[in-house]
Protein backbone atom coordinates (compact mmCIF):
# COMPACT_ATOMS: atom_id res chain seq x y z
CA UNK A 1 0.00 0.00 0.00
CA UNK A 2 1.49 3.50 -1.35
CA UNK A 3 0.29 7.10 -0.30
CA UNK A 4 -1.39 8.77 -3.30
CA UNK A 5 -1.56 12.11 -1.88
CA UNK A 6 -3.71 14.36 0.53
CA UNK A 7 -6.54 16.52 0.26
CA UNK A 8 -7.10 19.18 2.87
CA UNK A 9 -10.19 20.97 4.37
CA UNK A 10 -10.74 24.02 6.38
CA UNK A 11 -13.59 24.60 8.87
CA UNK A 12 -13.76 28.10 10.19
CA UNK A 13 -15.55 29.68 12.95
CA UNK A 14 -15.10 33.49 14.06
CA UNK A 15 -12.54 32.03 17.07
CA UNK A 16 -10.71 28.99 15.46
CA UNK A 17 -9.94 27.51 12.42
CA UNK A 18 -9.93 23.61 12.49
CA UNK A 19 -7.72 22.02 9.30
CA UNK A 20 -8.68 18.39 8.06
CA UNK A 21 -6.15 16.27 6.44
CA UNK A 22 -6.92 13.11 4.18
CA UNK A 23 -4.59 10.58 3.27
CA UNK A 24 -5.30 8.34 -0.03
CA UNK A 25 -3.75 5.74 -0.43
CA UNK A 26 -3.76 2.92 -3.45
CA UNK A 27 -5.66 0.58 -1.92
CA UNK A 28 -8.29 2.58 -1.94
CA UNK A 29 -8.21 3.29 1.95
CA UNK A 30 -8.43 7.09 3.08
CA UNK A 31 -7.23 8.14 6.64
CA UNK A 32 -7.79 11.20 8.39
CA UNK A 33 -6.54 13.80 10.78
CA UNK A 34 -7.30 17.17 12.50
CA UNK A 35 -5.55 20.05 14.35
CA UNK A 36 -6.43 23.62 15.17
CA UNK A 37 -4.10 26.63 14.49
CA UNK A 38 -4.29 29.89 15.82
CA UNK A 39 -3.34 32.48 13.25
CA UNK A 40 -1.42 29.99 10.95
CA UNK A 41 -3.46 28.41 9.23
CA UNK A 42 -2.34 28.82 5.66
CA UNK A 43 1.06 28.62 6.60
CA UNK A 44 0.08 24.77 8.01
CA UNK A 45 -1.47 24.69 4.83
CA UNK A 46 1.26 26.09 2.27
CA UNK A 47 3.50 23.57 4.58
CA UNK A 48 1.75 20.05 4.08
CA UNK A 49 1.38 20.92 -0.27
CA UNK A 50 5.62 20.74 -0.23
CA UNK A 51 5.56 17.97 2.41
CA UNK A 52 3.63 16.26 0.13
CA UNK A 53 5.98 16.22 -2.15
CA UNK A 54 8.88 16.08 -0.30
CA UNK A 55 7.92 13.28 1.34
CA UNK A 56 4.25 12.41 2.10
CA UNK A 57 3.49 10.74 -1.89
CA UNK A 58 4.42 7.41 -2.30
CA UNK A 59 4.99 6.72 1.15
CA UNK A 60 4.16 3.36 2.82
CA UNK A 61 1.06 4.41 5.36
CA UNK A 62 1.84 1.17 8.03
CA UNK A 63 5.69 2.65 8.10
CA UNK A 64 4.69 5.91 10.47
CA UNK A 65 7.89 5.89 12.61
CA UNK A 66 10.15 6.67 9.14
CA UNK A 67 7.72 9.04 7.59
CA UNK A 68 7.59 10.99 10.98
CA UNK A 69 11.27 10.95 10.84
CA UNK A 70 11.56 11.94 7.50
CA UNK A 71 9.45 15.25 8.24
CA UNK A 72 10.75 16.04 11.02
CA UNK A 73 14.40 15.86 9.90
CA UNK A 74 14.67 15.54 6.32
CA UNK A 75 13.88 19.57 5.57
CA UNK A 76 17.18 19.74 7.96
CA UNK A 77 15.16 23.00 9.79
CA UNK A 78 14.32 22.62 13.11
CA UNK A 79 10.63 21.46 13.53
CA UNK A 80 8.15 24.25 15.60
CA UNK A 81 4.27 24.19 15.51
CA UNK A 82 4.00 24.57 11.81
CA UNK A 83 5.82 21.58 11.19
CA UNK A 84 4.70 19.38 14.31
CA UNK A 85 1.54 20.35 14.00
CA UNK A 86 1.64 19.02 10.34
CA UNK A 87 3.44 16.04 10.97
CA UNK A 88 0.50 14.93 13.62
CA UNK A 89 -2.65 15.52 11.11
CA UNK A 90 -0.80 13.39 8.62
CA UNK A 91 0.68 10.67 11.13
CA UNK A 92 -2.78 10.59 13.16
CA UNK A 93 -4.29 9.71 9.24
CA UNK A 94 -1.76 7.13 8.84
CA UNK A 95 -2.94 5.27 11.98
CA UNK A 96 -6.79 5.77 10.81
CA UNK A 97 -5.75 4.02 7.62
CA UNK A 98 -3.46 1.26 9.61
CA UNK A 99 -6.59 0.67 11.82
CA UNK A 100 -9.34 0.19 9.13
CA UNK A 101 -6.85 -2.15 7.37
CA UNK A 102 -6.30 -4.20 10.09
CA UNK A 103 -9.55 -3.95 11.44
CA UNK A 104 -8.71 -2.89 15.07
CA UNK A 105 -8.90 0.61 16.46
CA UNK A 106 -5.77 2.50 17.04
CA UNK A 107 -5.29 1.89 20.79
CA UNK A 108 -5.32 -2.18 20.17
CA UNK A 109 -2.02 -1.58 18.37
CA UNK A 110 -0.39 0.97 20.95
CA UNK A 111 -0.60 -1.74 23.49
CA UNK A 112 -4.25 -2.57 24.16
CA UNK A 113 -7.10 -1.44 26.00
CA UNK A 114 -6.17 0.30 29.69
CA UNK A 115 -9.53 1.78 30.46
CA UNK A 116 -13.17 1.14 29.06
CA UNK A 117 -14.18 4.94 29.36
CA UNK A 118 -12.13 8.05 29.26
CA UNK A 119 -13.68 11.31 32.15
CA UNK A 120 -14.03 14.47 30.29
CA UNK A 121 -14.23 18.02 31.26
CA UNK A 122 -15.99 21.52 29.55
CA UNK A 123 -14.32 23.90 28.50
CA UNK A 124 -15.81 26.69 26.59
CA UNK A 125 -19.24 27.03 28.26
CA UNK A 126 -18.62 30.29 29.53
CA UNK A 127 -20.03 32.09 26.43
CA UNK A 128 -21.64 34.73 28.48
CA UNK A 129 -21.77 37.70 30.45
CA UNK A 130 -18.75 37.94 32.68
CA UNK A 131 -21.34 37.55 36.34
CA UNK A 132 -21.54 35.39 38.87
CA UNK A 133 -25.28 34.87 38.46
CA UNK A 134 -24.51 34.19 34.54
CA UNK A 135 -21.38 32.04 35.06
CA UNK A 136 -23.29 30.00 38.08
CA UNK A 137 -26.24 29.94 35.65
CA UNK A 138 -23.92 28.21 33.10
CA UNK A 139 -21.89 26.07 35.39
CA UNK A 140 -25.20 24.45 36.45
CA UNK A 141 -25.78 23.62 32.63
CA UNK A 142 -22.22 22.04 32.15
CA UNK A 143 -23.41 19.79 35.58
CA UNK A 144 -26.96 18.86 33.96
CA UNK A 145 -25.42 18.10 30.80
CA UNK A 146 -23.56 15.21 32.84
CA UNK A 147 -19.83 16.47 32.84
CA UNK A 148 -18.42 16.03 36.39
CA UNK A 149 -15.39 18.57 35.56
CA UNK A 150 -15.42 21.78 33.73
CA UNK A 151 -12.39 24.77 33.32
CA UNK A 152 -12.59 28.32 33.43
CA UNK A 153 -10.50 31.27 33.19
CA UNK A 154 -11.67 33.47 35.35
CA UNK A 155 -9.29 36.45 35.12
CA UNK A 156 -10.45 38.80 32.63
CA UNK A 157 -7.60 40.53 30.49
CA UNK A 158 -5.35 39.98 33.06
CA UNK A 159 -1.32 40.49 32.59
CA UNK A 160 0.94 40.03 34.65
CA UNK A 161 -0.39 41.70 37.73
CA UNK A 162 -4.36 41.80 38.56
CA UNK A 163 -5.18 44.25 40.83
CA UNK A 164 -7.11 44.06 43.92
CA UNK A 165 -10.56 44.77 42.58
CA UNK A 166 -10.33 42.76 39.82
CA UNK A 167 -8.93 39.76 42.30
CA UNK A 168 -11.45 39.83 44.13
CA UNK A 169 -14.12 39.86 41.41
CA UNK A 170 -12.28 36.65 39.32
CA UNK A 171 -12.73 34.70 43.41
CA UNK A 172 -16.43 36.04 42.86
CA UNK A 173 -16.82 33.95 40.06
CA UNK A 174 -15.11 30.81 41.09
CA UNK A 175 -17.04 31.19 44.25
CA UNK A 176 -20.52 31.44 42.00
CA UNK A 177 -18.98 28.29 40.16
CA UNK A 178 -18.33 26.15 42.86
CA UNK A 179 -21.37 27.06 44.17
CA UNK A 180 -23.58 26.19 40.98
CA UNK A 181 -21.42 22.54 40.59
CA UNK A 182 -20.95 21.25 44.09
CA UNK A 183 -18.66 19.76 46.36
CA UNK A 184 -17.74 17.07 43.76
CA UNK A 185 -16.78 17.99 40.27
CA UNK A 186 -13.55 18.64 39.32
CA UNK A 187 -12.43 23.05 38.94
CA UNK A 188 -9.62 23.24 36.89
CA UNK A 189 -8.65 26.76 37.12
CA UNK A 190 -6.84 28.10 33.65
CA UNK A 191 -4.28 31.09 33.58
CA UNK A 192 -3.44 30.70 30.37
CA UNK A 193 0.12 31.40 31.34
CA UNK A 194 -1.19 35.19 32.27
CA UNK A 195 1.37 36.41 35.09
CA UNK A 196 4.55 36.84 36.86
CA UNK A 197 4.79 33.95 39.65
CA UNK A 198 4.30 36.40 43.01
CA UNK A 199 0.65 37.27 41.51
CA UNK A 200 -0.29 33.55 40.72
CA UNK A 201 0.93 32.26 43.70
CA UNK A 202 -1.26 35.28 45.40
CA UNK A 203 -4.44 34.56 43.64
CA UNK A 204 -3.63 30.58 43.97
CA UNK A 205 -3.83 30.98 47.45
CA UNK A 206 -7.05 33.21 47.21
CA UNK A 207 -8.45 30.53 45.27
CA UNK A 208 -7.54 27.59 47.56
CA UNK A 209 -10.95 27.20 49.43
CA UNK A 210 -12.53 26.19 46.29
CA UNK A 211 -10.57 23.31 45.89
CA UNK A 212 -9.55 23.62 42.13
CA UNK A 213 -8.28 20.19 40.74
CA UNK A 214 -5.39 21.95 39.04
CA UNK A 215 -3.81 25.25 38.26
CA UNK A 216 -2.74 25.38 34.49
CA UNK A 217 -0.10 27.74 33.01
CA UNK A 218 0.19 29.94 36.03
CA UNK A 219 3.51 31.72 34.46
CA UNK A 220 4.26 32.29 30.33
CA UNK A 221 5.52 28.90 29.17
CA UNK A 222 9.30 30.10 28.33
CA UNK A 223 10.61 30.14 31.76
CA UNK A 224 10.75 26.85 33.61
CA UNK A 225 12.25 28.78 36.56
CA UNK A 226 9.60 30.89 37.23
CA UNK A 227 6.75 27.88 36.40
CA UNK A 228 9.15 26.09 39.38
CA UNK A 229 8.99 28.85 41.77
CA UNK A 230 4.78 29.00 41.54
CA UNK A 231 5.07 24.63 42.15
CA UNK A 232 7.06 25.52 45.26
CA UNK A 233 4.99 27.39 47.22
CA UNK A 234 1.39 26.63 46.39
CA UNK A 235 -0.20 23.02 47.29
CA UNK A 236 -2.80 22.57 43.96
CA UNK A 237 -1.17 20.65 41.36
CA UNK A 238 0.45 22.43 38.08
CA UNK A 239 -0.76 21.73 34.84
CA UNK A 240 1.24 22.60 32.08
CA UNK A 241 2.77 22.01 28.10
CA UNK A 242 0.27 22.40 25.89
CA UNK A 243 2.35 25.21 24.07
CA UNK A 244 5.19 22.83 23.81
CA UNK A 245 5.23 21.24 20.20
CA UNK A 246 8.33 18.46 20.55
CA UNK A 247 8.14 15.91 23.30
CA UNK A 248 12.16 16.56 23.59
CA UNK A 249 11.47 19.37 24.83
CA UNK A 250 9.57 18.26 28.12
CA UNK A 251 12.85 17.02 29.33
CA UNK A 252 13.69 20.13 31.77
CA UNK A 253 10.28 20.24 32.83
CA UNK A 254 10.14 16.80 33.53
CA UNK A 255 13.87 17.53 35.48
CA UNK A 256 12.44 20.31 36.95
CA UNK A 257 9.63 18.48 38.80
CA UNK A 258 7.57 21.65 38.42
CA UNK A 259 4.35 19.78 36.55
CA UNK A 260 2.19 17.29 38.03
CA UNK A 261 0.07 17.01 35.21
CA UNK A 262 1.35 17.71 31.17
CA UNK A 263 -1.00 18.86 28.45
CA UNK A 264 0.61 17.85 25.19
CA UNK A 265 -1.96 18.71 22.14
CA UNK A 266 -1.66 16.08 19.77
CA UNK A 267 -2.98 17.86 17.01
CA UNK A 268 0.52 19.70 17.36
CA UNK A 269 2.69 17.51 19.35
CA UNK A 270 3.45 15.11 16.21
CA UNK A 271 0.35 12.78 16.49
CA UNK A 272 -1.03 9.91 18.74
CA UNK A 273 2.37 7.81 18.70
CA UNK A 274 4.70 10.79 20.28
CA UNK A 275 1.94 11.91 22.27
CA UNK A 276 2.12 8.04 23.80
CA UNK A 277 5.79 8.34 24.25
CA UNK A 278 5.38 11.30 25.99
CA UNK A 279 3.30 10.05 28.71
CA UNK A 280 5.42 6.86 29.02
CA UNK A 281 8.15 8.77 29.73
CA UNK A 282 5.61 11.34 32.36
CA UNK A 283 4.75 8.04 33.69
CA UNK A 284 8.37 7.22 35.40
CA UNK A 285 8.31 10.79 36.65
CA UNK A 286 4.92 10.38 38.45
CA UNK A 287 3.15 12.49 36.28
CA UNK A 288 -0.39 12.38 34.56
CA UNK A 289 -1.36 13.04 31.07
CA UNK A 290 -4.17 15.41 30.75
CA UNK A 291 -4.21 16.14 27.19
CA UNK A 292 -5.13 20.02 25.50
CA UNK A 293 -8.22 19.28 22.70
CA UNK A 294 -9.61 22.36 21.46
CA UNK A 295 -10.13 20.81 18.35
CA UNK A 296 -13.02 19.36 16.67
CA UNK A 297 -14.31 15.31 16.46
CA UNK A 298 -11.47 13.88 14.81
CA UNK A 299 -8.55 15.41 17.50
CA UNK A 300 -10.81 14.30 19.85
CA UNK A 301 -10.84 10.90 18.55
CA UNK A 302 -7.20 10.57 18.36
CA UNK A 303 -6.54 11.85 21.94
CA UNK A 304 -8.93 9.10 23.08
CA UNK A 305 -6.89 6.79 21.19
CA UNK A 306 -3.73 7.54 23.10
CA UNK A 307 -6.14 7.57 26.63
CA UNK A 308 -7.13 4.08 26.17
CA UNK A 309 -4.42 2.37 25.83
CA UNK A 310 -2.56 4.86 28.52
CA UNK A 311 -1.85 4.25 32.67
CA UNK A 312 -1.80 7.19 33.53
CA UNK A 313 -3.99 9.07 31.67
CA UNK A 314 -5.72 11.45 34.12
CA UNK A 315 -8.76 13.54 31.52
CA UNK A 316 -9.70 15.03 28.49
CA UNK A 317 -11.01 18.52 26.87
CA UNK A 318 -13.83 18.41 25.41
CA UNK A 319 -15.43 22.06 23.93
CA UNK A 320 -17.73 20.93 21.34
CA UNK A 321 -20.52 20.34 23.33
CA UNK A 322 -20.88 24.34 24.47
CA UNK A 323 -18.57 26.63 21.60
CA UNK A 324 -19.28 25.79 18.38
CA UNK A 325 -21.23 22.71 18.64
CA UNK A 326 -22.75 22.29 15.12
CA UNK A 327 -19.42 21.45 13.97
CA UNK A 328 -19.72 18.30 15.15
CA UNK A 329 -21.79 17.23 12.04
CA UNK A 330 -18.72 17.31 9.64
CA UNK A 331 -17.58 14.36 11.05
CA UNK A 332 -19.06 11.25 11.11
CA UNK A 333 -19.03 9.52 14.27
CA UNK A 334 -18.49 12.08 16.49
CA UNK A 335 -17.58 10.58 20.13
CA UNK A 336 -19.69 12.01 22.65
CA UNK A 337 -19.85 12.58 26.51
CA UNK A 338 -22.25 10.67 28.64
CA UNK A 339 -22.83 10.95 32.18
CA UNK A 340 -18.92 12.71 32.14
CA UNK A 341 -17.22 10.23 29.91
CA UNK A 342 -16.22 8.78 26.72
CA UNK A 343 -16.60 5.78 26.11
CA UNK A 344 -13.54 4.21 24.40
CA UNK A 345 -14.12 3.68 20.75
CA UNK A 346 -13.93 -0.07 19.02
CA UNK A 347 -14.14 1.09 15.50
CA UNK A 348 -11.65 0.52 13.11
CA UNK A 349 -8.82 3.24 13.08
CA UNK A 350 -9.86 6.52 14.77
CA UNK A 351 -13.48 5.06 14.51
CA UNK A 352 -15.09 8.52 12.89
CA UNK A 353 -14.57 9.99 9.01
CA UNK A 354 -14.93 13.37 7.63
CA UNK A 355 -17.84 14.13 5.97
CA UNK A 356 -16.70 16.67 3.25
CA UNK A 357 -19.34 17.95 2.25
CA UNK A 358 -20.88 18.98 5.27
CA UNK A 359 -17.44 20.76 5.95
CA UNK A 360 -17.66 22.91 3.39
CA UNK A 361 -20.38 24.50 5.12
CA UNK A 362 -18.35 25.95 7.33
CA UNK A 363 -15.56 27.86 5.12
CA UNK A 364 -12.28 28.99 6.27
CA UNK A 365 -12.44 32.52 8.76
CA UNK A 366 -10.21 35.07 9.55
CA UNK A 367 -10.49 33.61 12.81
CA UNK A 368 -9.05 35.61 15.77
CA UNK A 369 -8.63 34.72 19.67
CA UNK A 370 -6.90 37.23 21.60
CA UNK A 371 -6.98 36.27 25.23
CA UNK A 372 -5.92 39.89 26.58
CA UNK A 373 -8.80 41.59 24.77
CA UNK A 374 -11.73 42.32 26.15
CA UNK A 375 -14.78 39.64 26.15
CA UNK A 376 -12.55 36.93 24.91
CA UNK A 377 -14.03 34.49 26.78
CA UNK A 378 -17.34 34.72 24.50
CA UNK A 379 -15.33 33.66 21.42
CA UNK A 380 -17.48 35.83 19.26
CA UNK A 381 -14.26 38.18 18.13
CA UNK A 382 -15.66 41.49 16.92
CA UNK A 383 -14.97 42.57 13.00
CA UNK A 384 -14.17 38.37 12.47
CA UNK A 385 -15.00 37.92 8.80
CA UNK A 386 -15.79 35.12 6.40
Amino acid sequence: MRITGISTHVVGTPWRNLSYVQVHTDEGLTGVGETRMLGRTDALIGYLREAEANHIAGSDPFAIEDLVRRMKYGDYGRAGEIVMSGIAVVEMACWDIKGKALGVPVWQLLGGRVTNRVKAYANGWYTTERTPEAYHKAAQAVVERGYRALKIDPFGTGHFELDRQQSLYAVSLIEAVRDAIGPDTELMLEMHGRFSPATAVRLAHELAPFAPAWLEEPVPPENLKALAKVAGKVDIPIATGERIHDRIEFRELFESQAADIIQPDVGHLGGILETRKLAATAETHYTLIAPHNVGGSVLTAASLQVAGCTPNFKILEHFNDFADAEIKKVVNGAPQVVDGYFELPDAPGLGVELDVDAAAEFPQQQARFDLWAEGWEKRAPSGARG
